[in-house]
């Protein structure tokens, strides 16, 4: 069955249909990892999204029951070039396409992703809408223009309930916008009380609960539209170590002064090369973000740039010059992705110690 790809700039591109019936819009993006496709239609971060994976063949290891990142996937849509009809992996249980009905999530096989991906780095990011064929398209087109893009992504994905993941070491508070499970394994791992709340929480909640760190989790749309969340970190700040990633980073150089701005199509993928200015030291990277910190607006505040992007040189992580905060725009647990940026979690453990080891040990009960 044919189905159809509409932007709202008018471009209009064919293909078969996979996954569900439904028609959905969202902003249109691109992916360039060649695997990781199950974290990244599970990915909180990608909620309202129609993702289009830039490598031909997807699915051709299936879906299992252990690599999802969350366990209601928020993605609106899926764009490839080949669907695997046929996976072939010992842990596979689903195909893509079996998965996706599942889900109700809608999308396309057999379009040229290469033609989609260069107008999206031409034009920037756009709304979408997978659509059967006996649409009218100038109708959706006018629907599109009109929309506006949404703003309540973090409410959608945000745990509504705080939950606790037992340890023997620190208690971490991990404010979830959308976290990934790769980063509470990481942490857990790590032997910490993790203490997972929703992003609604005040500073004086969380620090009810008395922290031994904060991590500020990664996830979906414009940090900006979340204000209350950069006065929560506001009122962190000086009071335990914090450690951002991804959203997190933004909503701390939010906090200290900084401005965010909207990137022409964003960084998706698992190959994105980083360079620590203290050492020199390029990671390979992944990320997952259309937001960026404006390198300009951090002269003035108490950050410092500590990581920059190799290909395009924008902000990928800040350092506090007087409180224990750091946080990086990429995705340190690294799901998908290379394991270049783990030792980041352990960078952060030892913030945690020496803190512990300033104030004499642990503050809550």
């Amino acid at each position: 069955m044919k189905r159809q790809l509409i932007l709202e700039n008018g471009d209009r591109l064919i293909g078969q249909a996979i996954g569900s019936e439904e028609e959905k819009a969202g902003e249109v993006v691109f992916n360039t990892g060649m695997t990781g496709y199950q974290e990244i239609l599970s990915d909180p971060s990608y909620c309202g999204q129609i993702v289009t994976m830039t490598y031909p063949l997807i699915g051709n290891y299936g879906i299992n029951r252990d690599d999802f990142e969350s366990v209601d996937p928020s993605i609106h849509g899926l764009i490839v070039r080949e669907a695997a009809d046929y996976p072939s992996h010992f842990r596979s249980q689903l195909s893509i396409n079996e998965w996706l009905k599942k889900e109700n999530i809608p999308g396309i096989q057999g379009i040229d992703t290469r033609k989609l991906t260069r107008i999206i780095r031409e034009t920037g990011t756009m709304k979408g809408k997978i659509c059967s064929m006996d649409v009218d398209v100038e109708a959706v087109v006018k629907e599109l223009q009109a929309s506006n893009s949404p703003t309540d992504q973090v409410s959608r994905v945000s745990t509504k309930n705080r939950y606790m993941n037992p340890g023997v070491k620190e208690r971490i508070v991990l404010v979830d916008y959308g976290v990934k499970k790769g980063i509470v394994k990481d942490l857990v791992t790590e032997g910490y009380e993790v203490v997972v709340v929703p992003y609604s929480m005040t500073a004086e909640e969380i620090l009810m609960l008395q922290p031994d760190g904060v991590v500020l989790s990664n996830g979906p749309g414009d940090p900006t539209s979340i204000p209350h969340s950069v006065e929560t970190v506001k009122g962190l700040l000086g009071k335990t170590p914090i450690f951002g990633i991804c959203l997190g980073h933004q909503l701390l150089a939010l906090a200290c002064g900084a401005t965010t701005r909207k990137m022409p199509f964003g960084h998706r993928g698992s190959n994105h090369p980083v360079k620590d200015l203290q050492t020199g030291q390029i990671s390979i990277t992944s990320q997952n973000h259309g937001y960026t910190v404006d390198a300009e607006s951090l002269q003035g505040t108490k950050l410092k740039m500590t990581h920059i992007n190799v290909n395009d040189q924008s902000v990928e992580g800040v350092k506090h010059l007087e409180y224990s905060a750091f946080s990086v725009q990429y995705h340190p647990e690294a799901s998908p992705g290379p394991e270049d940026a783990k030792g980041l979690f352990k960078e952060f453990k030892s913030i945690v110690e020496n803190n512990q080891l300033a104030t004499g040990g642990k503050t809550h009960a």
